[in-house]
């Protein structure tokens, strides 16, 4: 009204209106609440996950190494059988003459 009557600007007179406050989200306490709870738990969740996907890789590494020690064992098992019999029949060779 003042500005009408004097006919001045808004600048002018340095008066500020209150714009109405922007209507917040209808969100209740307990929403966001569980929203909240339930990012942390996502959060926890994932560096679970985190952890037991390097345990996983982990484990297989040692499998891998533990099945080439075992096939490592069983070759040198399989050599050493073949080196008894030839030793065995060569002793059986000259124990008869």
């Amino acid at each position: 009204m003042v500005k009408d009557m004097f006919g001045m600007k808004q600048i002018q007179l340095g008066i500020k209106y209150n714009k109405m406050a922007k209507k917040k989200s209808s969100l209740t306490l307990a929403q966001q609440s569980v929203g909240i709870r339930l990012s942390s738990h996502e959060k926890t969740c994932s560096e679970r996950m985190a952890h037991i996907l390097t345990s996983i890789e982990r484990l297989e590494k040692k499998v891998d190494t533990l099945s080439d020690s075992v096939s490592k064992g069983k070759g040198i098992v399989a050599v050493l059988v073949f080196l008894g019999s030839i030793f065995a029949a060569a002793i059986g060779f000259f124990n008869y003459k």
